[in-house]
Order: structure tokens, then sequence, then C-alpha cells
């Protein structure tokens, strides 16, 4: 779902990495499900999908959780 969005918003790997200050194989890894970001990390995420595109982090939010805030 990260690529999905990363895809939709026009927000690189590269981009995000840069913002999160880590290597861009981490985020690779990520958007392609070859490892799981932990809680800590999709919160991280999140802020800097925030700081590049909020509705990137919009998107992201919603659809890594899915079901579980359509109730909140």
């Amino acid at each position: 779902m990260l690529r999905q969005v990363l895809e939709e918003f026009e927000v690189s790997q590269y981009s995000l990495a840069a913002a999160l200050d880590i290597e861009r194989n981490s985020v690779y890894r990520w958007a392609n499900e070859k490892s799981d970001p932990s809680a800590e990390t999709v919160l991280e995420i999140v802020r800097a999908l925030k700081a590049l595109n909020p509705l990137a982090a919009k998107a992201f939010v919603e659809r890594y959780l899915g079901e579980e805030i359509q109730d909140l």
C-alpha cells in the first residue's frame, strides 16, 4: 500500500527516504513488501508524508489502518 500511495501522489522513494533521514533501500523494501516497518516507523512515515504531501499521508493512514479507523 505504501507503493500505491507513493505512485498515486508522485512522491519518490528517494524523497521519502530523505525526509526520514534513512537509506532509500529501506523505503524500497517497505514499498515492495519485502519487510514491514515497525509501529514507530509507520508513525514517522506518516509524519514525513505529511510534510511532503498531506493528502498522501491521509491516504496512507486510511489504507494502512483500513476499517480500524472507519468507526472513529
